[in-house]
């Protein structure tokens, strides 16, 4: 059984959805993959964990780097998992590309080379926007390329960590 709680946010509606002790999903209205993993049967329920993540968001959007980080349950492959847990150890208000987590991951497996587009791929899946930071991954180019919530809002998020985004704009 999942449980859902809609809230509000500056830059639009937020849907969470959690098992009951972690959160599990965390999409922006009308994102590109809202709601995927949601399938079955789930209640709108208050849960403790939605008090702890409406507080880190509140925090977060005040334009503060929270000091504490809410339990979460990250779903996928095995693939997606190595991308997702990357996008957890990119700094506040720092940028990587996508090619850059493509190399750090295949000198791990201790492959020649990754495709910066399957981690792109795996990145658009990432079921919990925000606190695993896909917004802090930019074109090689210097494009804000791929954000499921919309690039508008990525350029607002690294605008509200404080990123330097003039060379992208």
């Amino acid at each position: 059984m999942h449980f859902i709680k809609k809230i509000p946010s500056p830059l639009g509606d937020i849907l969470l959805s959690s098992n009951g002790e972690s959160l599990t999903g965390l999409w922006f209205f009308g994102g590109k993959h809202y709601a995927k993993g949601l399938a079955g049967e789930y209640e709108e329920k208050n849960l403790a964990i939605f008090d702890e993540v409406q507080e880190w968001l509140s925090l977060y959007f005040c334009g503060q780097e929270p000091k504490f980080f809410p339990k979460i349950q990250l779903i996928g492959t095995e693939f997606q998992l190595s991308v997702w847990n990357k996008l957890t150890k990119i700094p506040y208000g720092k940028m990587i590309t996508y090619g850059e987590i493509a190399e750090e991951i295949a000198k791990e497996r201790g492959i020649p080379k990754m495709s910066a587009r399957a981690v792109g791929c795996a990145i658009g899946k990432n079921p919990i926007s925000i606190l695993v930071p896909c917004h802090r991954v930019v074109g090689k180019n210097g494009s804000f390329t791929g954000y499921a919530g919309g690039i508008p809002r990525k350029i607002q998020l690294l605008q509200l960590e404080k990123a330097d985004t003039s060379l992208f704009i």
